[in-house]
């Protein structure tokens, strides 16, 4: 039985690097936080639903919680299915040597190597399910205290309500861009199948994308006009 190549190893801690890091800085750095498009978003987030206690009908921000409810709610059971399939393909090396073997510049795999592989996609998509799952209950937490926030004007506590209920929703976006983050990198882990260097360069290449995405992109320039 063989086991992983030097070039897989160098591969994996590329790929394990590279999520680390970006996550880490990311996340912890408060310099880069404070520019990320989740920032914006937050604000945003803040901004909605202290105008929202000004209204009578909030069943637009019902719709807005259950659209984000259902987002959530469809990558998690897609995580689902590919945990199934994943599981699947765990007990056929023979099949995946068969499949990959025929493509083009594909390393075949051999059973050992092919079970490694597997499980580290296995790994990925827990985490993805976790923290999807996770996000869904703060959505479901965040409707629950926005439906007890009063009408009355003259009560005092509809202002912390509604801060409460912005904190919430702010930790559920973050679960749901970690929950996201990981099918991005799983895509990435799928290119190890196929070979080392094509692990290499999709973990670099996630990583740039993120990047662009989260602090280059259009869309966080525009968030941060406002």
């Amino acid at each position: 039985m063989h086991s992983l190549s030097l070039l897989d190893w160098v591969a994996l801690v590329v790929f394990v690097a590279c999520w680390l890091t970006y996550s880490t800085l990311v996340d912890r750095h408060p310099g880069l936080q404070a520019r990320s498009v989740i920032a914006a978003m937050d604000e945003h987030r803040r901004r909605w639903l202290r105008i929202m206690v000004t209204r009578d009908n909030r069943i637009m921000d019902t719709n807005i919680i259950g659209n984000l409810m259902n987002s959530t709610s469809f990558l998690a059971n897609t995580a689902i299915f590919i945990l199934g399939g994943l599981v699947a393909m765990m007990g056929s090396p023979e099949l995946g040597a068969r499949v990959f073997g025929a493509l083009p510049f594909a390393a075949t795999p051999d059973p050992a190597a092919w079970e490694m592989k597997v499980a580290l996609l296995l790994l990925i998509f827990v985490r993805a399910f976790f923290e999807l799952t996770w996000a869904l209950r703060q959505f479901n937490y965040c409707s629950i205290v926005l439906g007890g926030i009063s009408h009355d004007p003259a009560d005092p506590t509809r202002e912390t309500h509604a801060e409460m209920a912005a904190k919430v929703a702010n930790r559920a976006a973050r679960h749901f861009n970690t929950g996201l983050r990981a099918y991005y990198f799983g895509l990435a882990a799928l290119a190890w199948i196929l070979h080392p260097l094509a692990l290499i360069l999709a973990s670099l290449w996630v990583v740039q994308e993120l990047y662009r995405r989260e602090f280059r992109s259009v869309v966080r320039e525009a968030l941060r006009e406002g």
